[in-house]
């Protein structure tokens, strides 16, 4: 939910913590809610003041008709107010801080008529010491308040009415992205018509060089910033600040924020109770089965190696056992050790088909790791699909047969195709171009048995040629 003041026709100081009512309404009887307060200009930028207020209500009344006014208090502070610019009020569902509630919910949230939102104000007065003019002692700034609330965003902008559609053609599908664009107040088309789907059991790598718009289409994906044009779908809800189906979404973005003189068992324990949902939902022990951290979890998170650090950071996204899991360079700082563990445990993750989305500059690890992959340059999308048909048909292939002499034979004879080297599991051939399912047919009407055949190309290669078409 939103809510506005007028804009300043003057510059204003405020000073203590600001306080509003609110009515909220669950069908539960309880909310989690996370409550900022921003200072917006004039071309509507906004500037996050004071931090986040995170609320658990209960005693909620079920029927918005009948809720009773709720008393919020943000956090103190002290900022000035320029002419022109406005105080925004949000109360939100989710927090990138937070986890929230797995279950969808939808609250109703409004202002009771009349209600304004409050600054405490220190009043004070001058008083006369016997001294000269010059030397009075000034007193505090008094008697400033803020003006009437006018709502801007009101009961249209609220979460009810933001979430309460669903396309039940793609309920099941984690994420659908369709002709997303994102363009900044500065003119910067960070993304430019994107549209690509996830779907369960996938592991999604996304690709491109730097400012291609990979974080900022992720961004979106999470609901943490607006698209300009298009929408963002998961399991069939638009994606919307503080939409309810993001408690299905499980994020690693920069890292734990763990306190390094608590253990990793404690510091998850605290992540979740911030949360406010009941302690069985958090599924720590499968969380951390996965995650593989073992004995070190009841260790010292600054006695963690850096490998141990990104286990910790993907266990905390993985509690809850989110459907979408939504990685940004999970393997940064990890040796090719650790790499490949953490590449067992994103394996281990959609094994029970849930899906993981990833964010990578490591072209050969997202080989490894993703089934699929979605390529951007420039902020549009050039490609997309499994790793397979990215890398290509055509090139060099090895082929795994089990008579070399009868194949190297059989392939010599074909016009186009040149033998490369032997390989210890197969033959590497060229095709230059030659069906690759045409070239298994004559093997095996010869009386050869194919055991595999595998692309030579490289997905690095793949992702070069493919930048490289874009641009010419």
């Amino acid at each position: 939910a939103f809510f506005s003041t007028t804009p300043r026709e003057s510059s204003i100081d405020i000073v203590g913590a600001v306080q509003s009512q609110v009515l909220v309404a669950s069908p539960t009887g309880t909310a989690v809610l996370f409550a900022k307060l921003y200072d917006t200009t004039e071309d509507g930028s906004p500037t996050l003041l004071g931090g986040v207020a995170p609320l658990r209500l209960s005693g909620l009344g079920t029927d918005p008709r009948q809720a009773e006014p709720i008393d919020i208090t943000l956090p103190p502070l002290v900022h000035r107010l320029e002419v022109g610019h406005s105080l925004l009020l949000v109360l939100a569902t989710t927090d990138q801080g937070y986890s929230s509630p797995v279950d969808p919910v939808v609250y109703g949230i409004g202002l009771p008529s009349g209600a304004v939102l409050s600054v405490p104000t220190v009043s004070g007065t001058l008083a006369a010491s016997g001294q000269p003019a010059w030397l009075l002692f000034a007193g505090i700034m008094g008697g400033l308040g803020l003006v009437l609330i006018t709502i801007v965003f009101w009961w249209g902008r609220r979460n009810r009415a933001r979430a309460s559609t669903i396309d039940s053609e793609i309920a099941d599908v984690p994420l659908v992205v369709r002709g997303v664009s994102k363009t900044y107040p500065d003119g910067l088309k960070a993304v430019q018509d994107l549209a690509f789907q996830v779907r369960h059991g996938q592991v999604v790598g996304l690709l491109g060089p730097n400012g291609a718009g990979k974080t900022t289409a992720l961004r979106m994906a999470m609901g943490l910033i607006r698209p300009t044009e298009g929408e963002i779908r998961v399991f069939g809800h638009k994606v919307t600040f503080g939409a309810p189906v993001l408690s299905r979404i499980g994020a690693f973005v920069e890292g734990t924020g763990a306190l390094p003189h608590l253990s990793g068992k404690d510091n998850l324990a605290l992540y979740w109770a911030a949360t406010g949902r009941p302690p069985q939902d958090a599924h720590v022990e499968e969380a951390l089965a996965i995650a593989g951290l073992g004995t070190a979890i009841n260790k010292r998170v600054k006695t963690y190696s850096q490998g141990m650090r990104q286990r910790l950071a993907l266990a905390q996204a993985m509690l809850g056992l989110p459907d979408l899991l939504v990685l940004d360079e999970p393997t940064n700082g990890l040796d090719p050790p650790q790499i490949r563990e953490m590449r067992d445990v994103l394996h281990r993750y959609v094994e029970a088909g849930r899906t993981v989305l990833i964010s990578s500059h490591m072209l050969a690890e997202v080989e490894q790791t993703c089934t699929h992959v979605v390529v951007m340059h420039h902020g549009k999308l050039i490609a997309e699909g499994s790793v397979e048909e990215i890398i290509g048909t055509g090139g060099a292939v090895l082929l795994g047969v089990d008579d070399r002499p009868a194949a190297r034979a059989l392939l010599s004879s074909i016009d186009g195709i040149r033998q490369l080297e032997d390989d210890d599991d197969g033959l590497i051939v060229d095709l230059d171009g030659y069906p690759r399912g045409e070239v298994v047919n004559r093997l095996v009407s010869a009386g050869i048995g194919v055991e595999r055949v595998i692309p030579r190309r490289r997905l690095e290669d793949a992702f070069i040629s493919l930048v490289e078409e874009d641009r010419s």
